[in-house]
Parts: C-alpha cells; sequence; structure tokens
C-alpha cells in the first residue's frame, strides 16, 4: 500500500504526485479498487468534508456550431436528433435556472454552442445573469460560451458573472484528432483571459474517447498547471449521429479510477463528476462522491441526466449532504486569493511540477513499472439504452429536470 500511503499524505499537504504515480493510480488492478477509493476519500474529506457542491446547466443556444468537436452532438455536421434553437430570452433561462436553485443547485451554468461570442452575445449574456441574479439571491453563475476575444472576460465579470466554463478535454499531443476548427492553445488562452480577469476558472476534461492513459495524466497535469478552481471530469456521452458514437471504452471501474487520479493530482480543487456519469458509472455513482465534491444536477446540455430527485436521494443515502448556498465551496487558501494559484501560497502550488487545474497492470505496491499503462478496458456490453436525447427543460415548454 506504499503508493496509496504516498498520494494520501501527499494530498493532505497539496504536495503533488509526480506522473509515474498518477500513472499506477490508473494502471491498479479492479481488486485494489476500494483501496484506491477509500485513499482518494480521505483526500477529498480532508479538504471538502463531506458537502457536495450541485451545479445546474442551461443550455441557451442550442445546436448549429460550426466547429467540428467530435464528441458534441452540436457540432458541424452533426446528425444527432437533438433539441435546435437559437438564443434563450433572459426570462426564459432565468425560469430554466430556477427550477434547478430550487433543486439545491448553487451554481447555475450558462452555456452556448458556437465558436465564441460576438460582443453582441455577450451583452445578451449580460442581460440573462442580471435576471437570474435578480430572481434568484446569492446564486453563482458561470458562463461557457466558447473562445473569448480580448476584453470579454472582464464585460462578463462586470456584468456578475462568478466564473467561466472552458475545458481543454484531452491532452494537447492529441487535440488535433478531435478538433480541427480550433487548437488546444486557443482553449488555453481562453482559460487564462477568465483567470486574468478575476474569473473563477472552470476547466476540465473528457475520457472515454479513445484516450491512452498517458493522455489522461497529461491533460489532468496541464489543468493543474493553469490552476482553475474547479475541474468537470466528464465521461463521453457516446450520441449516435457523432463521429465518436461507437466509442465504448469506460467502465465504472475505470471511471472511478479516474476520478481518483485527478483528486490526487488537484487534491484541493472542485472536482465535479460532470457529463456522462449516469452511462458510464452507473450504480457505482455513489462511490463516486467520495471522490468528487460537485455534480450536476438533473439534465446536461442535449442529454437526459437521472431525476433531480435521484440525485438528492443518492447524496443523502451514501451520507453525504448538499453544500448550502452560504457554505464556501473552497478551502480558505483558495477561496481567499480567488484560486488563481500563480503566486505562491496559492491553489495546489506554484513551486515546480505544482499547480492544479468546454464544453463532456501493476498493484497499487507497484514500483516504477506500475506507471506503464494498462490496456484498454474491454466493454462487453454497449448500453445505448441509457443515452437519452434531451426533450425536456430550455428550450422546451416541458418542466425540467432539476
Amino acid at each position: 500500500m506504499d503508493l496509496l500511503n504516498t498520494l494520501v499524505d501527499k494530498g493532505l499537504r497539496r504536495e503533488l504526485p509526480t506522473r509515474a504515480e498518477a500513472l499506477a493510480v490508473l494502471a491498479t488492478s479492479d481488486d485494489d479498487l476500494l483501496d484506491v477509493v477509500a485513499a482518494a476519500g480521505k483526500v477529498r474529506r480532508h479538504w471538502f468534508g463531506r458537502r457536495v457542491k450541485l451545479n445546474y446547466l442551461v443550455n441557451l443556444k442550442s445546436g448549429l456550431c460550426a466547429e467540428d468537436c467530435s464528441y458534441c452532438s452540436q457540432r458541424l455536421g452533426s446528425k444527432a436528433d437533438i433539441l435546435k434553437y437559437t438564443w434563450l430570452k433572459p426570462d426564459d433561462a432565468s425560469k430554466a435556472a430556477a427550477a434547478g436553485v430550487a433543486g439545491g443547485a448553487k451554481r447555475v451554468c450558462l452555456v452556448a454552442s458556437g465558436r465564441g461570442p460576438t460582443d453582441r452575445d455577450v451583452d445578451r449574456v449580460a442581460g440573462t445573469i442580471k435576471a437570474i441574479k435578480d430572481q434568484n439571491e446569492g446564486v453563482e453563475v458561470c458562463a461557457c460560451l466558447g473562445l473569448l476575444s480580448d476584453g470579454q472576460a472582464d464585460r462578463l465579470r462586470e456584468a456578475g458573472a462568478d466564473a467561466y466554463n472552458h475545458n481543454l478535454n484531452t491532452s494537447e499531443s492529441t487535440y488535433g484528432d478531435i478538433t480541427t476548427t480550433h487548437t488546444y492553445a486557443d482553449r488555453v488562452d481562453t482559460v487564462q483571459k477568465a483567470h486574468a480577469a478575476g474569473l473563477s476558472a472552470c476547466s476540465g476534461l473528457i475520457a472515454g474517447m479513445g484516450e491512452t492513459d498517458e493522455d489522461l495524466v497529461d491533460v489532468v497535469f496541464s489543468l493543474r498547471d493553469l490552476d482553475p478552481d474547479s475541474v468537470p471530469v466528464n465521461f463521453l456521452i457516446p450520441m449516435e449521429g457523432t463521429p465518436l458514437a461507437a466509442e465504448w471504452h469506460l467502465t465504472p471501474q475505470r471511471c472511478l479510477r479516474i476520478l481518483a487520479m485527478v483528486r490526487f493530482v488537484c487534491p484541493d480543487v472542485e472536482v465535479r463528476i460532470a457529463g456522462g456519469r449516469e452511462v458510464h458509472l452507473r450504480t457505482m455513482q455513489p462511490l463516486a462522491l467520495n471522490l468528487a465534491n460537485s455534480i450536476f444536477l438533473g439534465d446536461y446540455l442535449t442529454s437526459e441526466g437521472q431525476a433531480g430527485h435521484a440525485d438528492l436521494e443518492m447524496i443523502a443515502d451514501a451520507g453525504f449532504e448538499v453544500e448550502g448556498a452560504g457554505e464556501v465551496t473552497l478551502p480558505q487558501h483558495r477561496a481567499t486569493v480567488g484560486g488563481c494559484g500563480s503566486h505562491e501560497d496559492a491553489g495546489c502550488g506554484s513551486h515546480e511540477g505544482a499547480g492544479c487545474g468546454s464544453h463532456e497492470g501493476a498493484g497499487v505496491c507497484g514500483s516504477s513499472s506500475a506507471a506503464t499503462a494498462a490496456p484498454a478496458p474491454q466493454v462487453d456490453e454497449v448500453r445505448r439504452d441509457l443515452v437519452s436525447v434531451r426533450r425536456r427543460g430550455a428550450g422546451t415548454d416541458i418542466a425540467p429536470n432539476a
């Protein structure tokens, strides 16, 4: 158990693991999985107790995107039978947000398809942020609008946005295989713009796109260097009509190991289980709460999640509690500095090898050989029955799931 003891000690001290240690977590066997979860759970509870932060997505503009991100049902050329609509009016967006807040969500995430906002779009979103905050006291608002131009992050901050999400999604070396209409560097630049404007940066990854263990470690270490306050971990939802519809590489055990690795690399950061948890974690979702301290409530952008009341029951049954509106999510040392760990004593550290950080075979005692990437898991059953296109909530006349 030397590896796990070392990782726990490092996590409690905000000292970061080596790449070999991160790879070793992904290479652990199913027999050792509960030990891995228990170890990462100690780090999670040390920094976040048993609180679970709830977030709620509102898709402001759905489909018809000119970008070609292979994982996305809203992409250029997508044949996915999703909802397609232009910008929601501020009052409609506020009503959708209110449903999530009533269900216990502390943060509302406003998402719009497209490469990035025009200045007019930023004005439009500013009006939506004002409407939501006027009608929902104390709610956090995170915008996710794509690539930002100079000055747009500042304007969103002035409009009342608390955070900005833009995911790295995968490793720099494989990014061109997933998207060709913009670059990995473009995404990094947008996260840095959000930081510079004083927004809480949110950036994460998508697992299950055929990547290797090395790719997963690469992107998490890159996130660590960017030092966002929250890291959403998406598990690919293979939507029919997209290029990655046949990519079913994940098992519940694989998902748990990925979440554990992220927690060890980013010990004091909000780790959020995002899209795909119902599809790939399935009945193991409650176990994942020992690793992540944040989830999305209800539905996603174009697909349905499990019922909002089931999320709340799951949290309670697993012995966790919903984080209240008056509670501060991040540990004091991060919350005090706004989460930007570029200076001394901030974030996951700014010393050498440290710092943490859009849209979805050896054992634990292993030596250096444990860092060898495990073979891709064999998935015996494709569960397309678990993927449902969203037909309710934003952009429809049907009540949202929250």
